[in-house]
């Protein structure tokens, strides 16, 4: 049983709610040079990088989907006159 107070507090449910594996493990003692915590720092560290690439490349397709439609605008007016 963990010797913290018998309550949870509101920085353990935002632990939980963000990575509830990181949650068990911190819980189960497994303490911050664990190798258990080693990895989830990697893993979290891998997925962040790729999260923030994900979001500052996020306006590529619809900038190519943008310039389709221009494309396909001026194809269809060079036609009609």
């Amino acid at each position: 049983m963990a010797s913290g107070p018998p309550w949870t507090t509101p920085s353990e449910l935002g632990e939980y709610a963000f990575c509830p594996r990181a949650c068990h493990y911190r819980r189960e003692g497994g303490g911050a040079s664990s190798p258990e915590a080693t990895r989830g720092s990697v893993y979290h560290r891998q997925t962040l990088a790729s999260e923030r690439w994900r979001d500052e490349h996020r306006a590529v397709p619809w900038l190519a989907v943008a310039a389709g439609l221009v494309l396909i605008t001026l194809a269809m007016l060079a036609v009609l006159l």
